[in-house]
């Protein structure tokens, strides 16, 4: 990842960015989950409303499909990096757990976060904080499932990174994903969260010049 590039845009996303939809606030009345991304919904575009398109690097390869009996939003890149993002408002007191599904059909070859000149993902979900931190949960190539470090070699950049999935192990196969933020956020940077406000999903390519390719349902954030 850019972490430069992706970190000032999740900051421009938590501020409220030009041209982005106001924040999806979560309220107490509401139900138990809020429910970011939902591709079998008829009206999804290739872009979902409420989500913005950014790209660092190349051409973006970024629709819905038909996935067997359900949709799927499909990001190929090719020497590319790229991905949707958007506010959000979420108390996590409230609603602590991030919940998504995802599918990978091509890795980055040689793909490995630990090392700058390699750092591509398949997949990625990014979650800005008020404070500017940030956690990034990815399906790596090369680093092993469960994997917990800091993914920024630049001094003030705050994120952290744990290897969801890694390798082919799962490959072409629909994975669901639940992490606590709270507990996630305080073993990485030891001291509570603030709110959440800003939720990307990637994929990278660029590093090691060659392609990937994943799909996402729905993503959403839940209580425990």
């Amino acid at each position: 990842m850019n972490l430069v590039k992706v970190l000032v845009g999740l900051v421009l996303v938590a501020g409220g960015a030009p041209g982005l939809s106001a924040p999806v606030a979560i309220e107490p009345s509401l139900p138990t989950a809020l429910v970011l991304l939902h591709p079998s919904s008829p009206a999804l575009q290739d872009v979902p409303p409420g989500w913005r398109l950014r790209v660092n690097r190349g051409t973006p390869d970024l629709t819905v499909i038909q996935d067997g009996e359900s949709r799927a939003l499909r990001f190929k890149s090719r020497k590319s990096s790229f991905g949707i993002e958007r506010a959000v408002d979420a108390d996590i007191s409230q609603y602590p757990v991030l919940t998504w599904s995802w599918k990978v059909s091509e890795l980055p070859l040689g793909a490995d976060f630990r090392r700058q000149s390699t750092d591509d993902q398949a997949a990625q979900v990014l979650v800005v904080f008020a404070d500017h931190r940030v956690l990034s949960y990815i399906w790596d190539t090369s680093a092993p499932k469960g994997t917990f470090q800091s993914a920024s070699s630049v001094p003030l950049l705050r994120i952290f990174a744990l290897v969801c999935q890694s390798g082919a192990t799962a490959l072409n196969e629909w994975t669901p994903e639940s992490h606590d933020l709270v507990q996630d956020y305080q073993r990485a940077y030891n001291r509570p969260p603030s709110n959440v406000k800003g939720i990307r999903l990637q994929i990278n390519t660029q590093h090691t010049d060659s392609s990937a390719e994943s799909y996402f349902g729905d993503v959403s954030f839940r209580g425990r």
